[in-house]
């Protein structure tokens, strides 16, 4: 088992360009690193065309965190693309879509 550095992290970098991809890197920070820093160090803007700046929203765990937002040994931080429709809205289009079934593409129970 390697010797733990504690002047380093251990953390990962996820973000998905598109449905079922995605672009996950495993990394080591400096302890006090934050969000930013993470994101930085992934190469996932520079791969992607993405910008660091307000628009951009990550999230620790699921959970959106400020960019300036420390990191923990472990954390896994996620890079968010934004929606291309309101999820309210892509349910009235399924809706619409299967002719107002309820049950449309489920599988029967049993």
């Amino acid at each position: 088992m390697a010797p733990v550095d504690a002047s380093r992290l251990a953390v990962q970098v996820a973000y998905s360009p598109g449905p079922e991809q995605l672009d996950l890197i495993a990394l080591t920070v400096p302890t006090g690193a934050t969000v930013a820093d993470a994101v930085r160090a992934s190469g996932v803007l520079d791969r992607h065309g993405l910008l660091l700046g307000e628009n951009l929203v990550c999230g620790v765990w699921a959970k959106i965190r400020p960019l300036d937002h420390p990191l923990r040994e472990g954390d896994r931080v996620e890079v968010y693309r934004p929606l291309r429709v309101d999820p309210k809205e892509a349910r009235r289009q399924r809706y619409r879509k299967t002719g107002g079934s309820k049950r449309a593409g489920k599988a029967p129970s049993v």
